[in-house]
């Protein structure tokens, strides 16, 4: 692991997708946008099976949401390293999420403790 290393996944959730979690959550509303925690899990799926992976233990997450994302549009979600501490096994990442023509809906950071950090 160094830093710039990065991973990315793009997803659409559909409106069934929507329905599931919003009564998984206990909401009977309908939602015209996808509900922030889904993104949120996106970052979460990246973290812990591919950049650090298996063993990461999150510490810390920011997410600022810029706009709502449409249900159906494919969203990539991306982490990259921007700071690693070998000393703490601690790495810092930038965290986003985008559209197919670049639109930014999320931005943030997360902090992960990992076994094995690299120098």
């Amino acid at each position: 692991m160094q830093v710039g290393d990065f991973a990315e996944t793009t997803r659409g959730f559909s409106a069934d997708d929507v329905r599931a979690f919003l009564t998984l959550a206990g909401n009977d509303a309908v939602a015209s946008s996808v509900p922030e925690p889904l993104i949120g899990a996106l970052f979460s799926y990246l973290l812990g099976v591919e950049l650090p992976g298996f063993g990461t233990n999150y510490l810390k997450q920011e997410m600022r949401f810029l706009a709502p994302a449409p249900v159906g549009l494919p969203l990539t979600a991306r982490v990259e390293i921007t700071q690693l501490r070998p000393d703490k096994h601690l790495a810092d990442l930038t965290t986003t999420c985008t559209g197919p023509d670049g639109t930014r809906y999320c931005e943030g950071r997360a902090l992960v403790l990992i076994k094995d950090v690299g120098a």
